[in-house]
């Protein structure tokens, strides 16, 4: 094997390439089928990591000793390249299955997990039988299971290669289908490349031994410690990336970077786990002591990323020169990122060869490693589930790393105490009864020091900061003197509500999303009135992302409007508006006309036969990971086949944190589903700091009199828009920007965002420290003419008055 040993690293290498780029492309089609909800993401994970516990375990047991490990290697390369070629047709059909069939509550979540079982089970099985299907070309000794650490490493390498390609060059610049090409390919070439291998080294059956030949049982201490290793593992990276999130910025891009810097951890550790135990007779010993250093290793990680980095960002005083490009950004963050995640994540990826050798025996290789790699994976599986979906939304992320690092130094207790070894990792002989008393006591004082020691460093454990929370990367500038009066960590997101000077914020996933700050209230309440007074008697409304619960409540105070339905996919967020916003959102969360789903809009539209008048849209910002499948031309069409006759929709776009490409992309992409569209800004002088467009299917049309009549027949409507400098029907009007027809030049070439690419994701999250907003609405409201043919009157008083409004606005626009 030694010759081949080179050739079959770089196989592995491509093994885990193809890996990861079928997870994030099968993860991002299956979010638009299913939904993005936490629990969509739950199943999808669960489905994923259980098809590979389920292959690794299955292998030893179900496929014969007598083959040739590379064949069987190499079959099950083709047979996943060929799953991925037929998902990639497949999904679609599933998708239009699924939609047609699914309900709300139990039966709609296990239907979920049954369709993602369907879709990643048959190919992630195979991806968890490739390892022990290497395995039985080597034997179980000792050294010759140390080498399944240098494979498991390469594979982890793979997955760096994968991790980085795939979220900075195939999906930024191509597409899925794309990337599933090239994950298909690579599986070919390694498949074809290991027949070619199998071809010139003969492969005995006999080679294996049959049995365990060993004269006892094989230790169980070593298979539960990995298992807690994959748990803690697992869980600290949904803590860490979630952490880290806030600090960098939740764009593809910043948690490409996090999971790069986690495998590339593990696979360092991988790498020297295998060296050690190849050299040391005691890798119980080490592996326990692995898990006692990961103690310590946890807290630097939790220290650094909560309590230290908040206040290491680039400046005018520190680094400044790093702002300068966004290469130098994303390689500052990695910077950060590898010094507080490295040692940790080198522990968790030694743990595995170290587990390896711990068990090493004569019997199947096989059946050795899927079993190793069962548990680590099983554990593993707990660990995202559950610190995701109970213990952070229940405890917060300070008590999960607390619980790691005390499940950490049960693992390490348990190894080094085991029945099956000793402190040095050997058997204690028989007849010493002296040696063992002194072995108890010695252990017993151990156990009593590591508690002690633990539980020290478990109280130092510092809590994610509530400006971390609130304000993300700007925390050094705005989370010093305000005071916060909610946060909370979430399933989905973390929530915060603050007040400085009299002002109050709404913040989700380290932003500010809504506040009561004019500017804001102004936007809010446009995103409201606008469309329900264009719309010649709405009776049923669709708000997609509740805020602070003010575009909602907006429609609380029109008299005809008789159902509300907000969609919101973090629960903490309404409840939050509820309690804090009251006043401003007229308690809309309270309206017996209000009906709140928890769930992913785009799911809610996809699901639902129910069709609205209004459909108004304020979703996170699009440089957000996921939040681009709200913006895609897919998500359009949905919205519009919800409109009844006549409906209206409006939907935020951001001029700031982005660039002028990303809001091209936006924009082209509505008008694509809604050619007339309109856009209005809400900058009360004129500029475009928040815009938001509108739509109908048809052209729009404003009869200038009636809209002015119903703002002033309801005092409470009209006292409304008033509290935001709305007096008149003139004064909304004036808010115009401009049509789709006259930005048609300017959109020419724009890069549309679909559901194939999701371009737009890509576009905004390279510039969101970027603020051209008054450069990009003058590009976007030159040309502009006055739209005689959508405000209508024959009112000469209007006339003049709209188009002196419409002056006024080019006037007041950014020079």
């Amino acid at each position: 094997m030694s010759r081949f040993k080179p050739a079959l690293l770089l196989l592995f290498v491509g093994s885990g390439f193809a890996a990861l780029v079928y997870e994030v492309v099968w993860f991002h089609l299956l979010q638009l089928v299913i939904g993005a909800s936490s629990i969509s993401l739950a199943v999808l994970l669960g489905s994923f990591m259980g098809g590979m516990c389920l292959g690794s375990i299955a292998f030893g047991r179900l496929v014969s000793r007598k083959l040739h490990p590379l064949r069987v290697y190499a079959w099950l390369e083709f047979g996943i390249g060929g799953i991925g070629l037929v998902l990639l047709f497949l999904l679609p059909l599933i998708g239009r299955i699924y939609l047609t069939s699914v309900g709300y509550g139990l039966e709609g979540i296990l239907f979920r997990g049954f369709i993602a079982a369907i879709c990643l089970l048959p190919p992630t099985v195979l991806m968890g039988a490739t390892l022990p299907a290497i395995a039985r070309w080597i034997r179980t000794t000792r050294i010759g299971v140390s080498q399944l650490g240098f494979f498991y490493g390469a594979n982890i390498v793979g997955a760096v290669l994968g991790t980085f390609l795939t979220g900075f060059f195939l999906l930024r610049l191509f597409d899925t289908v794309v990337a599933t090409y090239v994950a298909i390919s690579v599986n070919l070439l390694v498949g074809a490349v290991a027949l070619r291998l199998a071809a010139r080294s003969p492969f005995e059956a006999s080679d294996l031994e049959e049995t365990d030949q060993s004269d006892s049982p094989a230790p169980i201490a070593p298979y539960v410690v990995i298992a807690l290793s994959g748990l803690t593992a697992l869980g600290a990276e949904v803590v860490w990336t979630r952490q880290l999130s806030l600090l960098f910025g939740t764009t593809v891009y910043n948690f490409s970077l996090i999971l790069l810097v986690f495998l590339s951890g593990l696979g360092i550790g991988s790498t020297f786990g295998a060296v050690i135990s190849k050299r040391t007779r005691a890798p119980a010993d080490a592996l326990g002591r692995c898990q006692l250093l990961l103690v310590p290793a946890i807290l630097w990680g939790s220290i650094l990323i909560t309590d230290r980095m908040p206040y290491w960002q680039p400046n005018d005083e520190f680094l400044p020169w790093i702002l300068e490009s966004t290469s130098y950004i994303f390689a500052f963050d990695m910077i950060r990122c590898t010094i507080a995640m490295l040692p940790a994540t080198i522990l968790w990826g030694a743990s595995f060869p170290l587990a390896l050798a711990a068990v090493a025996r004569r019997g199947d290789p096989g059946r050795l490693v899927g079993g190793i790699y069962g548990a680590n994976t099983a554990g593993a599986i707990v660990g995202s589930l559950f610190f995701t979906m109970i213990w952070i939304p229940m405890a917060g992320t300070r008590s999960a790393q607390q619980a790691f690092m005390v499940i950490a130094a049960g693992a390490a207790l348990l190894m080094l105490g085991s029945k099956d070894t000793d402190a040095s990792g050997k058997k204690p002989e028989e007849g010493t009864e002296a040696t063992g008393s002194k072995l108890s006591i010695s252990y017993l004082g151990s156990l009593a020091f590591v508690l002690v020691v633990t539980l020290v460093l478990v109280a130092v454990m510092p809590a994610t900061p509530q400006g971390l929370i609130a304000y993300g990367r700007f925390i050094e500038y705005w989370g010093q003197d305000t005071e916060f009066l909610y946060t909370a960590e979430g399933i989905d997101a973390s929530v915060a509500v603050s007040e400085f000077e009299g002002e109050r914020s709404m913040h989700v996933a380290g932003k500010v999303v809504a506040s009561n700050v004019q500017i804001d209230m102004r936007l809010q309440r446009m995103l409201g009135h606008m469309p329900a007074l264009v719309h010649e008697k709405p009776r049923s409304v669709l708000i997609v992302g509740c805020g602070a619960g003010v575009t909602a409540g907006s429609f609380v105070v029109h008299p005809d409007i008789e159902r509300i339905v907000i969609c919101e996919i973090e629960k903490r967020v309404p409840e939050a508006a509820a309690e804090f916003f009251g006043t401003e959102n007229y308690d809309v969360l309270n309206d017996p006309r209000t009906e709140l789903v928890i769930d992913d809009a785009r799911h809610f539209l996809a699901t639902t036969d129910e069709k609205f008048d209004i459909i108004t849209s304020d979703p996170i910002h699009p440089w957000v990971r996921g939040a681009a499948a709200m913006y895609s031309a897919e998500y359009f069409e949905m919205v519009r086949e919800h409109l009844n006759p006549g409906g209206v929709v409006t939907q935020w776009v951001p001029l700031y944190e982005t660039s002028e490409d990303a809001v091209k992309s936006q924009l082209a992409t509505f008008v694509g589903a809604f050619p007339d569209a309109t856009v209005w800004t809400s900058d009360i002088f004129g500029g475009g700091y928040d815009v938001f467009i509108l739509g109908q299917d048809g052209p729009t049309t404003i009869q200038v009199e009636d809209m002015d009549r119903r703002m002033r027949e309801s005092p409470v409507l009209y006292q409304s828009l008033i509290d935001v400098d709305l007096e008149s029907a003139v004064d909304l009007l004036g808010a115009y920007g401009n049509r789709a027809p006259d930005m048609a030049e300017w959109l020419s070439d724009a890069q549309l965002n679909s559901d194939r690419n999701l371009r737009l994701q890509y576009l905004a999250g390279l510039h969101l420290d970027r603020y051209v907003e008054t450069d990009i609405y003058k590009a976007m409201t030159t040309p502009r003419q006055y739209p005689s043919d959508i405000f209508l009157t024959e009112n000469p008083f209007y006339e003049s008055a709209l188009r002196e409004a419409f002056r006024q606005a080019g006037l007041a626009a950014p020079n």
